[in-house]
C-alpha cells in the first residue's frame, strides 16, 4: 500500500483557511450524520429490496411513482440480476421472501406492495442519504453539493481529507481563497455529473469528497508537475520504505489505475472510479484554463498585495492600468520605477503579468527569475520555488547562475537532496565555464559525502572541480581536503566490509 506523506512545498504564504475549513466542515458533518445514516440504511435497504423482489415476482401490481422509479432504475442498471429476481426457482433472500412466496391472493399481494411503497416513501423522506446523496438516476440540484460532504466511514473520510490537505493548501495559496473555493465546489459537481454520464440510470447513492479532491490532484499536476511527493510504501508484515516521485508521473499513474479499475469492475467495486477520473480531468483542464487566461496570475498578484503593508503610488497606478487593459501605460510606469527600485517585488510581479498577457515568454521568464531571486533574498523559499516552477512551466531553461545556486542551497537546507543534486548538475551543465559551476560541483560533492554517505559519487565531483578550467586557486585547499576525506570514508567502508566478511 502506498501512502503520500508530504511534498516539497509544505508551507504557504498565509493560513489556508478554506482548506482547513473544508476539512473541519467535512469532519463535523460526518460526526453529525454518520450515526443516523448507519441506523437508517438497513431498514431502508431491506424495504427497497422487498419492493424490487415483489415487483419481479408480480409485475402486474400497482406501485407508487417512487417505488416504480426504484424498480425501473434497478431493471435498467442490473438486467442480469432482474432476470434472477423474476425466476421462481431463485434462492430465498430472507424470511419475508419465504412468506410472500406463499401468498397467492392478488388483493393480499397488492396490499403488501401498497404497504411497502408507503413505508419506502416515509423512510426516504426522512433518510439523509436519500435527501443529500447523489443518485445518477434522479439527481437533484442540491445533491451536487451536499454529496461531497457526506462520507461512508472513517477511512473514507480520513483518506479524502488527507489528500485534500496535501493538494489543497498549495492551490489555495496560488489561486486565492474565493477562486479556490469556487473551483472546489464546481469540481465536485462536475465529478458527480461525469459519474452520472458513465452510470446512467444508477440508483446507488454516491457520497464523498473524492471527486472534488481528484480535481485538486489534476490541478496540482498541471500547476506543479515537477514537484516531488514523498510516499510511504507499506508491505509485508508492517515493513515500510520511503521514496520520492515527481507529480508528472505519479499522478497520471494514479488516474490510469482509476480508469483500469472503473473499466474492469465498474460499480461492482463500490467505488465511484469514474467520478475520480472525471474530477481529475476537470481539475487538470480547469487549471490550464486558469493559468492561460491570466486569472491565476491576476489573483496571485492580489494575494501578494494583501500580504504587503503598503504599495508605492507607482504600483497603484500601474495596477490600475493593468486592470483596465492598458498594458503599455502600465509598462511606462513600471520601467522607471524598477530602475529606481530594482528590488520591488510588487513591481516585478506586475511586470510578469504584463509579459504573460502579451505572450512575451522570454521577458516573462526574465521577470520570473528576478522574483525568484528576490524571494530567496527575503528568505521565502516557498515563493522562490513557486517562481522556479513558473519559470520551468513557461519553457525556461536556465536561471541566472547565482540565483540557481541559491535555490539549490535552499533545497539542501530543506533536505530535498535528490532535487538539489539534480538542479546542481543542471547548473553545472548550463554554466560550465563560470565560477558558480565550480561552487556547484563542491556543493554536490558535499551533499553526496556528508548527507547521503556516497563517497564514490562525491569523489567524481571533487575530481571534476580539481581539473576545472575555472580559476580556483583559493579553493584548491578545500578541494584537496574533500578528496582526502572521501578517501578516508572509502577506506573506512572497505575496512568495515572486510571485518563483516570475517
Amino acid at each position: 500500500m502506498l501512502i503520500p506523506i508530504r511534498h516539497e512545498n509544505m508551507e504557504a504564504r498565509r493560513w489556508p483557511v478554506i482548506t482547513i475549513g473544508l476539512i473541519v466542515l467535512n469532519t463535523l458533518i460526518f460526526l453529525i450524520t454518520h450515526g443516523t445514516m448507519e441506523q437508517q440504511s438497513p431498514e431502508l435497504g431491506s424495504t427497497k429490496a422487498h419492493i424490487i423482489l415483489l415487483a419481479g415476482m408480480h409485475p402486474e401490481l400497482n406501485m407508487s411513482p417512487e417505488a416504480r422509479q426504484l424498480v425501473e432504475g434497478f431493471k435498467a442498471e442490473n438486467p442480469t440480476e432482474w432476470t434472477q429476481v423474476q425466476s421462481p426457482t431463485r434462492d430465498l433472500i430472507d424470511g419475508w421472501d419465504a412468506r410472500i412466496r406463499l401468498v397467492e391472493e392478488p388483493a393480499a399481494l397488492q396490499a403488501e406492495m401498497d404497504s411497502l411503497s408507503a413505508k419506502y416513501s416515509e423512510l426516504a423522506t426522512g433518510s439523509l442519504q436519500e435527501k443529500y446523496a447523489f443518485v445518477p438516476a434522479h439527481p437533484r440540484a442540491i445533491t451536487y453539493v451536499t454529496a461531497n460532504f457526506l462520507h461512508g466511514g472513517w477511512l473514507h473520510l480520513i483518506g479524502n481529507m488527507w489528500f485534500l490537505w496535501l493538494a489543497g493548501f498549495v492551490l489555495e495559496d496560488v489561486w486565492g481563497r474565493p477562486l479556490y473555493m469556487a473551483f472546489y465546489l464546481i469540481a465536485g459537481a462536475a465529478a458527480l455529473q461525469f459519474h452520472a454520464w458513465t452510470n446512467p440510470g444508477s440508483i446507488i447513492p454516491c457520497v464523498g469528497a473524492s471527486g472534488a479532491v481528484a480535481a485538486l490532484m489534476g490541478a496540482f499536476l498541471v500547476r506543479f508537475p515537477k514537484m516531488k511527493i514523498e510516499l510511504l510504501w507499506i508491505f509485508g508484515f508492517f515493513r515500510t520504505y520511503r521514496f520520492k516521485a515527481a507529480a508528472y508521473w505519479l499522478l497520471p499513474l494514479w488516474v490510469l489505475m482509476e480508469v483500469f479499475y472503473g473499466s474492469l469492475f465498474g460499480k461492482a467495486s463500490g467505488v465511484a472510479h469514474w467520478a475520480h477520473v472525471g474530477g481529475f480531468a476537470f481539475g487538470a483542464l480547469g487549471a490550464v484554463a486558469l493559468r492561460y487566461s491570466g486569472l491565476e496570475t491576476h489573483v496571485n498578484k492580489k494575494v501578494e498585495k494583501e500580504l504587503t503593508w503598503a504599495c508605492d503610488p507607482e504600483i497603484e497606478r500601474a495596477n490600475q492600468h493593468l486592470e483596465q487593459g492598458q498594458l503599455d501605460e502600465a509598462v511606462a510606469v513600471l520601467q522607471p520605477y524598477l530602475s529606481a527600485k530594482p528590488n520591488s517585488m510588487d513591481g516585478w510581479n506586475l511586470l510578469r503579468q504584463i509579459h504573460w498577457r502579451r505572450s512575451e515568454l522570454p521577458a516573462y521568464q526574465q521577470a520570473t527569475a528576478k522574483t525568484c531571486e528576490l524571494h530567496l533574498k527575503a528568505k521565502n523559499p516557498d515563493g522562490a520555488w513557486q517562481d522556479y516552477e513558473d519559470f520551468l512551466n513557461s519553457g525556461g531553461q536556465k536561471l541566472p547562475a547565482a540565483t540557481w545556486f541559491e535555490l539549490c542551497r535552499m533545497l539542501e537546507e530543506r533536505e530535498s537532496y535528490d532535487r538539489a543534486l539534480s538542479e546542481l548538475e543542471s547548473l553545472i551543465q548550463a554554466y560550465p565555464s563560470e565560477r558558480t559551476a565550480l561552487m556547484a560541483q563542491m556543493a554536490a560533492a558535499r551533499i553526496y559525502l556528508k548527507r547521503l554517505n556516497r563517497p564514490e559519487d562525491a569523489l567524481k565531483f571533487y575530481q571534476a572541480a580539481a581539473v576545472s578550467p575555472v580559476p580556483h586557486l583559493d579553493l584548491e585547499h578545500a578541494i584537496q581536503a574533500g578528496i582526502k576525506e572521501v578517501s578516508a570514508a572509502r577506506a573506512g567502508g572497505q575496512s568495515a566490509s572486510v571485518t563483516a566478511g570475517t
